[in-house]
């Protein structure tokens, strides 16, 4: 028998992935639409439609469902797109590296979206004024990144309290949060948990979770078997419900500290004033490889430092002791 070599391991030229269809597909997915994709890409509506057709013959699978005048991804177009996604953000990871110069150090930060926009992003640039030589990049994932694999410095930990690795930030409280305007509405008070009936629920979708996954310490709490509410609506971030809470239209499970600004400028309010813990809490992690990068250790103590602060700014909050 013959040794095999590199041509007979590799698939049939008709069934490998090619870079331009891949390329294609991912504005196709992006913007739902051949018209717009075509527009980014310098091609027509129907070259677009070619090549993922030509995609589609060679996955095997239907990864549009063409409605009229309008896309949406098939369950194979969604895993072919979290994928795709997943290799285009490992590139411009790589890239970034390579193009950076010896007078600018890189660091990688990853961490939850809703850490990012409501804790991180908000503080960086007083790590930025005193590292002016330090360009930061953040992913901000729900995914716990592999981060030697990835070439990624830093984590921001997002995980349940007795699991955690690393210096502690802070452990997470939850409780029921919405503008300040529903709880003015003489019509639909919200003077007990009981008044939730009447509101309008704002929910997160995660897979292989309830709608109210999120509410569950909170409702433990309070003795409280479920969260009945008049409506749902569901959304694929916490910013997004965050978002829709603020506009005053429902409530939402306020997560702190990470909302802890919301509160503070009023634009979100607690009626019940009942914060439970939710077994959870934000962890610093520095990758195996980040004494090559010492700006790793400096952005880690920094962000030590921010929490607490924070905590002290915020009346002195205890932080049970994790480890």
């Amino acid at each position: 028998m013959q040794p095999a070599n590199a041509n007979t391991l590799r698939p049939p030229r008709s069934r490998q992935l090619r870079l331009d269809l891949l390329h294609t597909f991912e504005a196709a997915a992006r913007h739902l639409s051949f018209t717009r994709a075509g527009a980014e890409l310098a091609l027509s509506q129907s070259a677009v439609s070619r090549q993922v057709q030509q995609l589609e013959d060679s996955v095997g699978a239907a990864l549009f469902e063409r409605r009229h005048r309008a896309l949406a991804l098939t369950d194979a177009g969604r895993i072919l797109q979290r994928a795709v996604e997943d290799s285009l953000e490992r590139l411009r990871d790589a890239a970034a590296r390579v193009r950076s110069s010896a007078e600018r150090e890189q660091l990688a930060v990853t961490c939850t979206p809703g850490f990012a926009s409501f804790w991180l992003i908000p503080r960086l640039a007083r790590f930025t004024a005193v590292h002016p030589d330090v360009d930061v990049r953040i992913s901000a994932t729900l995914e716990l990144v592999d981060l030697e694999r990835r070439g990624v410095d830093l984590a921001v930990r997002f995980v349940p309290a007795a699991q955690g690795q690393g210096p502690l930030l802070f452990e997470e409280e939850v409780q029921p949060m919405c503008a300040p305007a529903l709880l003015r509405d003489a019509k639909r008070p919200l003077a007990a948990p009981a008044d939730l009936a009447r509101h309008t629920l704002l929910a997160v979708e995660m897979h292989d979770a309830p709608l109210t996954a999120e509410w569950e310490p909170w409702l433990q709490l309070m003795g409280l078997a479920a969260v009945p509410m008049a409506h749902t609506l569901r959304f694929t971030r916490y910013g997004e419900a965050v978002a829709a809470a603020v506009a005053g239209q429902g409530v939402v499970i306020g997560r702190l500290p990470l909302l802890a600004d919301l509160v503070r400028t009023k634009k979100l309010v607690a009626p019940f004033r009942s914060p439970a813990a939710s077994r959870r809490a934000y962890f610093v992690t520095l990758a195996p490889h980040e004494t090559r990068h010492p700006s790793a250790r400096a952005f880690a103590d920094w962000l030590v430092e921010e929490a607490r602060l924070a905590d002290g700014a915020s009346g002195g909050r205890r932080r049970a002791a994790l480890r």
